[in-house]
């Protein structure tokens, strides 16, 4: 059974992203060595603030259309629900802060 992800990054002055993905670690990866060019390294968005998983790809899609959907002061209170101060989530998943 695979997993999804609906997952939001931030910068440090709070630009957002919503995305979808079924290798959260991956992708927020890629996100913080900016692999891609677009969006989030222009911003440089690289804090992962928010996720949630199902074994539901139809939801995962349908809820990351809904969040972007959203206005920003409804996506914050989303993050702040789970994530007050708006800590990188993912900030021990990877060797270069395991020192």
């Amino acid at each position: 059974m695979k997993t999804y992800y609906v997952y939001i990054m931030a910068s440090i002055s709070k630009t957002l992203y919503v995305g979808m993905t079924n290798n959260i670690e991956r992708r927020v990866y890629q996100h913080k060595l900016k692999v891609k060019k677009g969006f989030t390294s222009r911003y440089n968005i690289f804090k992962l603030v928010y996720f949630q998983s199902t074994d539901d790809v139809g939801y995962a899609i349908g809820r990351e259309k809904q969040i972007k959907g959203w206005t920003r002061s409804k996506k914050i209170e989303l993050i702040e629900s789970m994530n007050p101060h708006w800590l990188d989530l993912s900030a021990d998943w990877y060797a270069w802060n395991k020192e």
